[in-house]
C-alpha cells in the first residue's frame, strides 16, 4: 500500500492498477517518442544523400523526358516527312507509271498498227506470191510445151516463122512483103520482102539449130565440147549454103538473103564462139540476123520504101505544088482587097466619130441655151455673111 498525503493507495486498487498501466503506457509511448524521434533524425540524415540522389534522379529523368518530347516531336516531324516523302514518291510513282503505261499504250497500239499493216501488206505479197506462183506453173506448162515444140524440127520452124511473121507484120506495112513467096527456080521462101532496086527483093528464112545449141551448152567434157561446136560448124554452114544457092538470084532477087534465128542466145553464142561462120556467112552474103537485129534491119528497110515510094510520087508532089502556089497567090489578092475594104471602112468610121462629137456639142448648147449666150459656131466649110455697113 502506498499513502499519498491523505489518501492511501492500495495496490490492489483497480484505479490505481488502471493508473499503473497508464503511466507505463505513457512512459513506453514517451520512449517510443523519443526514439522515433532519433530514428528519424538519423534516417533525415541518411534521407539526405538519398534525396539528393533522388533530386539528381528526377533532373535525368526529366532530362529524359525532355529528350523523349524532343525525340517524339523528332520522330513526328521524321514520320511526317517520310510520310509526305512517301506520298510524293507514291504520286511520282503513279505519274511515271501513268506515263509510262500511256507509253506502252500508244507504242502498243502502234506496234499494233504497224503489226496490221505489215499483216495487210505480208497478205498482199502472198497474194502476188501466189499469183506469181500460178503463173509460174503456167509458165513451167508454158516451158514443156515449147520444149515439146521445140523437139520437133517442123514445129521448130513454125515456132520460128511465127516469131518472124510477128517482127515483120509490126515493121513494115501489110503491101511490102509476102508470105511463102515462090521464085522462078520453084522454091519457096518463108519472107520476101519487095524492095525497089536497088537492092531488089530480098528473101528472109528462118533456121533454129536448136540440137547443136543444146549439145553445146550441156557439154561436160571437153570430148563432148569439141563434138557440139563441129554439130554447130555443120548446121550453120549447111543453113548459110542452101540459103545462098536457093535465095538470092541474079536479076530476081537482092544480091544477099537474110538468115533468121528466132533465139537471142543461139544469136549470141554464134557471134562468141564461132566468128569465123558469121565471116562465111558474110562472103556468102547472107546475114545472120537475131529478132532484135532483124527489127533494126527491117526499120532501115522501111526508111527505104518510104524514100522509094516518095520518089514515085514525086510527079503528083510537083503539081500539087503548083495548086498550092495558085492558092497563096489568089490569097494575097484577096487579102489586099480586104486590107482595102478595112481602110475604107476606118475612114469611115472616123468620119462618122466627126458627126458623133459635133452633135454631142449641139446638144451640150442646146441644154444650156437659158443660162448662157450661144457662141457662134465657126465652120471652116462655110464663109459667114457680114450685116451691110451704114452710109
Amino acid at each position: 500500500m502506498i499513502q499519498i498525503g491523505t489518501h492511501e493507495i492500495s495496490f490492489d486498487d483497480p484505479l490505481f492498477l488502471l493508473a499503473l498501466v497508464g503511466l507505463c503506457v505513457l512512459a513506453l509511448i514517451l520512449v517510443l517518442l523519443v526514439m522515433a524521434v532519433r530514428a528519424a533524425g538519423r534516417s533525415a540524415q541518411m534521407a539526405a544523400p538519398l534525396a539528393a540522389q533522388l533530386g539528381q534522379l528526377g533532373q535525368r529523368v526529366q532530362s529524359l523526358s525532355d529528350g523523349q518530347q524532343q525525340l517524339a516531336g523528332g520522330l513526328t516531324h521524321v514520320s511526317d516527312a517520310q510520310a509526305a516523302a512517301q506520298t510524293h514518291m507514291l504520286q511520282l510513282m503513279e505519274r511515271r507509271l501513268a506515263q509510262v503505261s500511256e507509253a506502252m499504250t500508244e507504242n502498243l497500239q502502234g506496234s499494233a498498227r504497224r503489226t496490221a499493216h505489215s499483216l495487210g501488206e505480208l497478205q498482199q505479197r502472198l497474194q502476188v506470191i501466189d499469183k506469181a506462183q500460178e503463173n509460174i506453173t503456167k509458165l513451167s506448162g508454158d516451158v514443156l510445151s515449147l520444149q515439146d515444140i521445140l523437139s520437133n524440127k517442123q514445129t521448130r520452124g513454125a515456132f520460128g516463122e511465127i516469131q518472124l511473121r510477128d517482127i515483120v507484120g509490126k515493121a513494115l506495112p501489110s503491101d511490102s512483103f509476102t508470105w511463102q513467096a515462090t521464085l522462078s527456080n520453084g522454091r519457096r521462101a518463108d519472107c520476101l520482102i519487095h524492095l525497089p532496086n536497088p537492092p531488089g527483093p530480098i528473101v528472109i528464112d528462118s533456121k533454129f539449130p536448136l540440137e547443136p545449141y543444146e549439145a553445146l551448152v550441156n557439154a561436160q567434157t571437153p570430148e563432148q565440147l569439141t563434138r557440139a561446136a563441129q554439130l554447130m560448124r555443120q548446121a550453120v554452114r549447111s543453113h548459110i549454103k542452101a540459103i545462098s544457092e536457093k535465095y538470092i538470084l541474079d536479076g530476081e532477087t537482092a544480091d544477099g538473103a537474110l538468115m533468121f534465128l528466132p533465139s537471142e542466145a543461139v544469136y549470141a553464142e554464134l557471134h562468141a564462139r564461132f566468128p569465123e561462120l558469121v565471116r562465111e556467112g558474110f562472103a556468102a552474103r547472107v546475114w545472120i540476123v537475131s529478132p532484135t537485129t532483124c527489127m533494126a534491119t527491117l526499120n532501115t528497110m522501111r526508111a527505104i520504101l518510104k524514100d522509094a515510094r516518095m520518089r514515085e510520087q514525086a510527079g503528083a508532089i510537083r503539081r500539087e505544088l503548083g495548086l498550092l502556089f495558085g492558092d497563096v497567090e489568089r490569097l494575097g489578092t484577096r487579102v489586099e482587097n480586104l486590107d482595102r475594104h478595112f481602110s475604107q471602112a476606118a475612114k469611115d468610121i472616123s468620119e462618122i466619130k466627126i458627126s458623133a462629137d459635133k452633135a454631142g456639142r449641139r446638144a451640150r448648147r442646146l441644154d444650156n441655151f437659158d443660162f448662157e449666150e450661144l457662141a457662134p459656131e465657126t465652120d471652116p466649110a462655110v464663109v459667114p455673111i457680114e450685116a451691110p455697113k451704114p452710109q
